[in-house]
């Protein structure tokens, strides 16, 4: 017979990715910074930049452990702003600038959780593309 074998599945909890994530801290200390944060109705999410641009932090909400529909809710923005906030104070950052592109739930909801955080926040803007008109639709079918 043998002995009984008892599966472990390994959880993928919030936690423990916030623990594995604080380890890979950059060594650069930011002073301020810009926060783009890609809200979709799927996902968000939210890197952070050095005023030239160059991405120093990034996180998603499929990243912190979030699986399908629930990846897109306000919710689980605010918790990726949360995550971002925290990593965001350990290298030393005061004030950001916020870009916002997406029509998402979770952009609100995302820059409201960073600005609770104590960030002093320089300007919001939104980048989200806007169709003007498009392309030509083609002639109506003639039977």
């Amino acid at each position: 017979m043998g002995k009984k074998r008892i599966i472990q599945k390994a959880g993928g909890s919030v936690e423990a990715s916030k623990a594995r994530a604080l380890v890979r801290l950059p060594k650069k200390k930011l002073e301020s910074g810009i926060l783009n944060i890609l809200s979709t109705y799927n996902n968000t999410i939210i890197s952070l930049s050095d005023p030239e641009g160059r991405v120093v932090l990034s996180s998603s909400s499929g990243a912190m452990g979030f699986k399908g529909a629930r990846k897109g809710t306000p919710y689980a923005a605010s918790k990726v702003a949360d995550f971002m906030a925290e990593r965001a104070k350990l290298i030393g950052l005061k004030e950001v600038g916020i870009k916002v592109k997406g029509i998402g739930a979770g952009r609100e909801s995302a820059i409201r959780t960073f600005a609770a955080r104590g960030f002093d926040i320089q300007s919001i803007r939104d980048l989200t593309p806007t169709p003007h008109n498009g392309p030509k639709p083609p002639k109506p079918r003639r039977v």
